[in-house]
């Protein structure tokens, strides 16, 4: 089992519940194909550094996850097919990048 983040941008046109809709479809693809969520981030409407699809902002969501690397096929398959994903990047986590991500997440707790 592999450890992988993906940052993906949702359509800054959808409402409230769709967007939790498209989460839940990607943990639960995830979690089906025999991987298990780390952590879970949404960081909201962000501004683009440039227009994508016309569009100058989208909702940003990441996850960290561990799984086969056939999940990532299959994950990046859905991105690719779901209209509401805007962008996406899976990136494959070495030690260092882990370590990092532990005292991001450590962070983040602490100031919630």
């Amino acid at each position: 089992m592999n450890h992988y983040e993906t940052v993906f941008i949702l359509n800054p046109v959808l409402s409230e519940t769709q967007i939790e809709e498209a989460v839940q479809k990607f943990e639960a693809l995830i979690t089906s194909n025999e991987g298990s969520i780390t952590s879970r981030e949404n960081w909201g409407l962000k501004k683009l550094a440039y227009p994508i699809q016309n569009k100058k902002s989208g909702f940003y969501h990441l996850f960290e996850f561990t799984a086969p690397n056939t999940t990532i096929q299959n994950l990046e398959v859905e991105f690719r097919r779901d209209e509401r994903v805007m962008r996406y990047l899976t990136v494959k986590l070495d030690k260092d990048a882990l370590a990092w991500a532990e005292k991001r997440r450590k962070k983040l707790k602490a100031k919630a």
